[in-house]
């Protein structure tokens, strides 16, 4: 693999970088820079820049409105959001639940959905795991019962990731019951307006909200919503699944978060010199910069095979989402020694934004909310260690 790039390619990434620069809004870059909660409309308000510019749904192909870019023009358009303090492109819609409907749906279903999501206008949530059914997906028990012209869907999502910005839902149901657990799972489109939705939100232990729980009572679904086949979800979301989890690598997450980790670093002084300066500390920074250049070259390769229409497997997806995330949260456990007591401040008000955001005390209070809610990363989208049982079997043959 050619590492370096070419002429084209830099001519691309200066002008990603200048349509960041002069279109990007400088609120929503300065709370994405500190590290502070983002509402619905400052992710919509991004996205829909984005949008307009034909960006939004960037790993889309020209035939399905996307810009048709390669793995290196993906690679870097997202190192550069990220150095450039960009929100993260919500996943639900352009890197999931949209390559399903243009790969497995129907052409009612591509001109209802596809434009929405390549603008932005609509916002989709993921509705796979439920109480009893997290990394067992297979054992869901959430039903949809043929009722004609409808399907009347009973059960329960949970986790759900911003499911009260959501418009619609793609949805695992049981639609037969049969004697593999992967059979009679079917893929549904589901209006979250629909009468019988409650969304019952889930405060993480920092105080903010993205998670929900998901109650569907006698919910009336009509057919037209059904994704393929009746009984072939499961084929539908293994394949979305290899596609968030090469999501999951959290390439331009940890590309952030290590630009913060060096700013607090060299703010933070220790024995009358930048924390930075410490060869022990350094030592630790180094390491992690290694761990992280080593996973991009590999996503880069995931990539690679997703550009051409192939897939990257799944036990690819499921190593890139195992070391992405531990390297993430490594660089979130420096950020946090990096801060030392003035990282043990919590501060809902400046969580919000509001107050000073000058000086390197600012810059580390939001420290140790960030460091708990890193936690998850190593749960959600298939735990690590179900995605180590998966390596073991799909590439190891154990």
């Amino acid at each position: 693999m050619e590492l370096t790039f070419s002429k084209e390619e830099q001519a691309f990434a200066d002008e990603v970088r200048a349509f960041i620069t002069e279109n990007l809004p400088r609120d929503i870059s300065r709370r994405v820079e500190h590290d502070l909660h983002l509402h619905r409309e400052d992710f919509m308000r991004w996205q829909q820049i984005l949008g307009r510019r034909g960006w939004h749904a960037y790993t889309w192909p020209v035939s399905q409105g996307g810009p048709g870019w390669n793995a290196t023009q993906r690679y870097i358009f997202e190192t550069l959001s990220a150095e450039l303090n960009c929100p993260t492109i919500q996943p639900f819609g352009p890197r999931m639940v949209g390559p399903v409907i243009f790969n497995f749906g129907n052409e009612a279903q591509k001109a209802q959905h596809l434009p929405g999501i390549r603008a932005s206008t609509t916002w989709w949530c993921q509705g796979y795991s439920e109480p009893a059914s997290g990394s067992d997906l297979a054992s869901l028990a959430t039903r949809a019962e043929d009722r004609g012209d409808h399907y009347l869907v009973n059960g329960q999502k949970i986790w759900t990731s911003y499911a009260h910005y959501a418009d619609w839902m793609f949805c695992l149901v049981r639609t037969r019951r049969e004697a593999k657990a992967q059979r009679g799972i079917s893929f549904l489109l589901i209006d979250m307006k629909s009468p019988g939705i409650v969304v019952q939100p889930i405060p993480m232990l920092e105080g903010t909200h993205s998670f929900n729980a998901v109650f569907l009572t006698d919910v009336k679904v009509p057919k037209a919503n059904l994704v393929g086949e009746e009984g072939s979800g499961w084929t539908y979301a293994k394949f979305l699944l290899e596609h968030e989890r090469v999501e999951n690598s959290n390439i331009g997450f940890s590309t952030f978060a290590m630009r913060r980790l060096h700013r607090i670093a060299s703010g933070v002084r220790q024995g009358g010199r930048p924390l930075i300066e410490d060869p022990v500390f350094r030592a630790k920074v180094s390491a992690t910069e290694a761990q992280l250049k080593a996973l991009e070259v590999t996503t880069l390769r995931a990539l690679s095979s997703m550009g051409t229409g192939s897939s990257p497997g799944a036990g690819l997806a499921s190593a890139l989402k195992i070391r992405g995330t531990e390297i993430g949260q490594r660089i979130t456990e420096l950020i946090f020694e990096a801060s030392g007591p003035n990282g043990l401040v919590l501060d809902p008000a400046q969580m919000r934004g509001e107050g000073s955001l000058e000086g390197i005390e600012a810059s580390v209070r939001g420290a140790a909310p960030n460091y708990f809610w890193r936690r998850a990363m190593s749960i959600y989208g298939g735990s690590n260690e179900i995605q180590r049982n998966i390596v073991a079997k799909q590439e190891l043959g154990l």
